[in-house]
C-alpha cells in the first residue's frame, strides 16, 4: 500500500499555500473482503489499538475492524480523558503504567498529534480512611516502580490555587499525586490509530454491525454482518458496554453488567486549572480543556441500562460537591451533558481472555477507566490474539479468575474504579 502522507510542519505550510486541497483521507473505508486472518469487533480506542499492535508487534495485517456505528462513536468519544497508573494491585499498576508510558510517545509513533498533556493527576484524600488508603497505594507504587507521591494539603493548594482545602463537609487532608499523569484528546487517539491501521493495509469498516458469530466444532469460522458474511481465523470482541450482547451472539455469557456513566462540561472560561483533580469521596473529577471548558465526571447509574444520557441525580450530586471544593465555579453554566455505556465486572478490573469458543477472544470490563488503558490494552490484547496465550500484562485478567475466586479488587483497593 502506498505510504500515507506524513504530517509535519512543512506539510502544513505546503497545504496552506494551496488551500488545503491536497490532504488525503486519514483512513480508507473499503468494502469487506471475504476472509481475514483476524476480525476485531469494535472501532473504538481499544479495538483500533488491538489491530494496530497486531500489525506493528506481530506482523498480522490481514485484519478487519468492524464497527456498527462510526469510528470512535462509543465510549472513546464519551469520556473525560484522564490518564493515570497509580493503582494498588500489581496487575493493575503494570498494565496501566504500560499504557501511560505508551501515551508519552504515541504522537510520534502514530505521526498524529493525540495532544497528550502530562499535566499531573491528584486524587484528593477527604476522609482519614481515604488518606490512609492513598498512603498505602503510594507505598505499593514505590515497589512497583510507578512514580507517585503523597502530598500535603498545602502542596495541593500550591498545585491548584482555586481549590478550597477547608470545606466543611469534605476538607482536603492530602492527595495522591502522579506528576506524569494527565489527559489526551480522545478523538485524536482513535483517529491516529485508525490512520496507522489503514496505512498497514487493514480494513476499517463502519456501519457494519455483527449480528451473529458462526462456529464449527466449537471454533469460530466467521461472522454475519449487515454487509454480508465474512470469514475469519480469529475473532476479537472489543465493544465495551455491549460486550455481553456480542458474547451471547457468540454463544457464551460474561460476568459483567452495563450501566451509564455520565459527564458534563461547563461554558468555556479563561485558564484556571492546569492539573486534573479527582475527588473520590464525592465521586467527582475535574480538569480544564484546551477550549476552556471545565470537564467534569460524575457517577455511574445505580441500575443496569444502555442509555447514553445518564441521570440528573448524579449531575446534582457531583456539581454540588465540586462547587464546595472549588467555590470559584459556582456561577458557571453547564454547556452540555452526556453518558457512556460502561461494562462492570464484580471486581472492577478488566477481562482480557480466551473464551469458551476457540479462536474468540474478549477484551471488556474496563468499567469507568477505559480511556487511560487504551495503548496498554491494545498491546496486551494483540499479544493474546497473536499467540493464543496471554502475556505478562494480561495473564491475571482471564475469565477463569471468577471461577477460581482470584479477584483483582480495585474498587476496594483504590477506592474508585476510574
Amino acid at each position: 500500500m502506498k505510504p500515507r502522507q506524513k504530517y509535519s510542519a512543512f506539510a502544513l505550510v505546503r497545504e496552506a499555500m494551496r488551500g488545503h486541497t491536497g490532504w488525503p483521507r486519514a483512513w480508507n473505508s473499503p468494502l469487506p473482503s471475504k476472509r481475514y486472518d483476524v476480525i476485531v469487533i469494535g472501532a473504538g480506542g481499544h479495538g483500533l489499538a488491538t489491530a494496530y499492535y497486531l500489525g506493528k508487534n506481530h506482523q498480522i495485517r490481514n485484519v478487519a475492524v468492524l464497527e456498527k456505528g462510526w469510528l470512535g462513536g462509543g465510549n472513546t468519544g464519551r469520556n473525560t480523558t484522564i490518564i493515570r497508573s497509580n493503582y494498588l494491585q500489581d496487575a493493575s499498576a503494570a498494565i496501566y503504567e504500560k499504557s501511560r508510558s505508551l501515551y508519552e510517545e504515541l504522537s510520534q509513533q502514530l505521526n498524529y498529534n493525540v495532544m497528550f498533556s502530562p499535566r499531573g493527576v491528584m486524587m484528593l484524600a477527604q476522609t482519614h480512611h481515604e488518606a490512609r488508603g492513598y498512603q498505602r497505594i503510594n507505598n505499593a507504587n514505590i515497589v512497583q516502580g510507578v512514580a507517585t507521591e503523597y502530598i500535603s494539603p498545602e502542596q495541593v493548594r500550591e498545585l491548584c490555587p482555586i481549590i478550597s482545602i477547608s470545606g466543611p463537609r469534605y476538607p482536603v487532608l492530602g492527595a495522591l499525586w502522579q506528576a506524569r499523569g494527565g489527559t489526551a484528546r480522545h478523538d485524536a487517539v482513535a483517529w491516529g490509530y485508525a490512520r496507522a491501521c489503514s496505512e498497514m493495509g487493514m480494513h476499517i469498516i463502519e456501519q457494519c454491525e455483527v449480528t451473529s458469530v458462526r462456529t464449527e466444532g466449537g471454533r469460530v469460522v466467521g461472522v454475519e454482518t449487515g454487509k454480508g458474511s465474512i470469514e475469519c481465523g480469529k475473532l476479537a470482541i472489543v465493544v465495551a458496554g455491549h460486550s455481553g450482547v456480542v458474547a451471547e451472539r457468540a454463544g457464551f455469557r460474561l460476568p459483567i453488567e452495563s450501566v451509564a456513566l455520565q459527564a458534563l462540561v461547563s461554558e468555556p472560561i479563561k485558564p484556571c486549572l492546569d492539573v486534573v483533580v479527582m475527588a473520590n469521596t464525592v465521586h467527582g473529577y475535574i480538569s480544564q480543556s484546551d477550549k476552556g471548558e471545565l470537564v467534569i465526571g460524575g457517577g455511574a447509574d445505580q441500575y443496569n441500562n444502555y442509555s447514553q444520557r445518564g441521570s440528573f441525580l448524579h449531575i446534582e450530586e457531583t456539581v454540588r460537591a465540586l462547587v464546595e471544593t472549588f467555590p470559584i465555579i459556582s456561577r458557571l453554566q453547564m454547556l452540555r451533558q452526556w453518558g457512556g455505556i460502561v461494562d462492570m465486572t464484580g471486581d472492577r478490573s478488566p477481562i482480557l481472555s480466551r473464551t469458551p469458543v476457540e479462536g474468540v477472544y474478549i477484551n471488556c470490563g474496563w468499567g469507568t477507566g477505559g480511556f487511560k488503558a487504551i495503548p496498554g490494552s491494545g498491546w496486551a490484547m494483540a499479544e493474546l490474539v497473536a499467540n493464543d496465550q496471554p502475556g505478562a500484562l494480561a495473564a491475571s485478567f482471564g475469565l477463569e479468575r471468577f471461577r477460581e475466586g482470584r479477584f483483582i479488587d480495585e474498587s476496594v483497593a483504590a477506592g474508585v474504579a476510574h
